[in-house]
């Protein structure tokens, strides 16, 4: 059976680099892997068939005898020193140890060295802690204190895990490596070390504290700093506030997620704020001025022009919410909502039929359209 062209086999156009040869063998790898394709019978042969194509792609000497020659450059001695690509030093190893580290984490969920497991120190995890505030105080900015469970250096073995300030000793299985490798079949894989669970290191005496951990659990206050302008999605990060490392490993980090909390008043819109207020009929037919709250606490006086109607709506600049990294603050946008009396007193309705009477120059409801309208309407119910 003919042989399948090297490149067509990766899916590459001739010429492309080594960045992209490498690439696209490490895609055909994760792809092709027997592992992720246990039902397929071919599995194998495809991924060895890979495995042969990059053998020759990743050496410049070898490549270019394949690009003159084809398939021939390796018959007959040609090419390759009398050597089959795939063959000799250039077997499964060879090749695949080239992106062993990069396929190793999706395979095994994790990346070679295991997160600074090597050496028996490992980082502390990241921590996330939601906090929710109001609208003022994303406004204003704020000083609060928190309460955070976490895990801590343990003061009994100073974080070694050991007792009595004895050492952890190199793990013998794995000679500190914290992995271990073994032959299947055609491939290679690396797993954890099973005598020292990937920290390359273990303890003849555990602390009786931490039982070898170098840390125990605890509550944590803080005092956090939010910054003024902070919106709902925020995140602050407490670099070195996170678990305590394993057996002295580094801390990890604090990350705070700002919720802010819906305003009975005011709805948000980046740095802008918008608020709607009720104005009497009076006011808005006549003109006037209202006073309006503001989120700083106080309140602004506001001019409403004669004739305003439902859903005007004016700016006051600057009224916003600041800019969390500075550039000054957003704007406040004012809609107008005219309110109908109700309840009328018999003065009141009889003003009212009088005021009627005499706009009809004026009022929408005089009209044209609204006049045509109505006869339409009236001729419909006749």
């Amino acid at each position: 059976m003919a042989k399948r062209d090297y490149y067509e086999v990766l899916g590459i156009a001739k010429g492309a680099d080594a960045a992209a040869i490498k690439k696209a063998y490490r895609q055909k790898a994760k792809e092709l892997h027997p592992d992720r394709n246990a039902d397929d019978p071919t599995a194998e042969a495809k991924f060895k068939e890979a495995n042969e194509a990059y053998e020759v792609l990743k050496d410049e000497n070898k490549k270019a005898a394949y690009d003159r020659y084809g398939h021939a450059a390796f018959e007959n001695g040609m090419g390759g020193g009398g050597q089959r690509p795939g063959g000799g030093h250039g077997d499964f190893g060879s090749a695949f140890s080239d992106v062993f580290d990069d396929l190793f984490g999706d395979f095994m969920g994790g990346g070679r060295g295991g997160g600074g497991r090597r050496g028996g120190a490992q980082r502390g995890n990241d921590l996330r802690y939601n906090l929710r505030i109001n609208l003022e105080d994303a406004y204003a900015g704020l000083k609060k204190t928190i309460t955070v469970p976490t895990a801590v250096g343990c003061d009994s073995c100073n974080g070694t895990g050991a007792e009595g300030g004895s050492e952890p000793q190199t793990c013998p299985t794995c000679a500190g490596m914290g992995k271990v490798r073994a032959q299947q079949g055609f491939f290679t894989v690396e797993r954890t070390c099973p005598t020292c669970s990937g920290m390359g290191q273990t303890i003849k005496n555990p602390c009786k504290s931490c039982h070898g951990q170098g840390r125990t659990e605890k509550e944590k206050s803080l005092s956090v700093n939010i910054p003024a302008g902070v919106e709902t999605g925020t995140r602050i990060r407490l670099a070195g506030e996170g678990e305590a490392g394993m057996r002295g490993g580094p801390t990890g980090d604090l990350y705070i997620f700002i919720e802010v909390n819906d305003h009975a008043l005011f709805e948000r819109e980046a740095s802008n704020l918008f608020c709607r207020v009720p104005v009497s009929m009076a006011t808005a037919a006549l003109g006037g001025e209202i006073e309006v709250p503001t989120i700083d606490g106080g309140r602004s006086r506001v001019k409403v022009p004669e004739g305003s109607q439902s859903g005007r709506q004016m700016r006051l600049r600057g009224k916003g919410m600041p800019a969390l990294r500075g550039g000054g603050s957003g704007d406040m946008f004012i809609e107008l909502a005219v309110e109908t009396p109700v309840k009328l007193t018999a003065r009141q309705r009889e003003i009212l039929k009088e005021f009627d009477e005499l706009s009809e120059d004026n009022n929408p409801q005089g009209s044209t359209f609204f006049k045509s309208v109505k006869n339409f309407w009236d001729s419909m119910k006749g």
